[in-house]
């Protein structure tokens, strides 16, 4: 096997290659990256927000059925592609959402595949309930992101589990701390942040807010929100 091949360490999510890597949660991070939308999460002084890309999901025409794609973008009439994409009119745009109440004073958005999200935010659900059950009261922030990301560090040691594909940016208010925002990963990694960004475009949108608070440090509400 060559030095630097994926082959065989791929398929095994608890088995390091050569290099240190655990490809399966690559690709985890992968499936983030290809979800096709962005989401920033930005902490002010007094306030927190996050704001996400909302995609329709589209079909083809049925002049596409029963063609290849190869043969489809190959014509003159399908040159902009974008303009023939329809979207399904029965489906309920309502409905597609990637943000998500985990309790009173703790929201999430999530990026990546959106199956994965959903069992993400109900396991979060539950582990703020039994915090609650348990302590009688709401959980922090940070505990929460912490408990999201044991769960997740979890899913990389077992042989018969596999990373989520989706990446969680919680927010949150705290009475003592203030407006709080942390980021859970794949591999089990979180950590508070001041802004951040995940998905298609992480890197562009984490160049802009690197500029932007450069300039000015602690935003009020109303910068926090544009």
């Amino acid at each position: 096997m060559s030095r630097g091949s994926s082959t065989g360490y791929d398929r095994h999510i608890t088995i390091f290659s050569p290099e240190g890597r655990l490809y399966q949660v690559e690709y985890a991070f992968k499936a983030i990256s290809n979800s096709g939308h962005t989401s920033v999460g930005v902490r002010g002084k007094n306030s927190v927000v996050i704001v996400t890309q909302k995609k329709i999901p589209v079909s083809f025409p049925e002049l596409c059925f029963g063609r290849r794609l190869s043969d489809i973008f190959a014509t003159p009439e399908f040159i902009d592609i974008s303009a023939h994409l329809l979207q399904d009119k029965l489906l309920d745009p309502a409905t597609i959402t990637h943000v998500f109440q985990l309790t009173p004073k703790i929201g999430c958005v999530m990026t990546g595949m959106i199956a994965d999200a959903r069992s993400q935010v109900t396991r979060a659900r539950q582990e703020a309930a039994e915090f609650r059950y348990k302590f009688g009261y709401e959980i922090p922030t940070d505990q929460l992101a912490k408990r999201v990301a044991n769960v997740n560090q979890v899913y990389t040691q077992h042989a018969a589990m596999r990373p989520l594909g989706v990446s969680m940016i919680l927010i949150g208010y705290d009475d003592e701390r203030g407006p709080q925002l942390y980021k859970c990963d794949p591999a089990g990694y979180y950590v508070g942040y001041k802004a951040t960004a995940a998905g298609a475009k992480q890197q562009e949108a984490l160049n802009h807010l690197e500029k932007k608070l450069k300039k000015e440090p602690q935003l009020d509400e109303e910068e926090t929100v544009e």
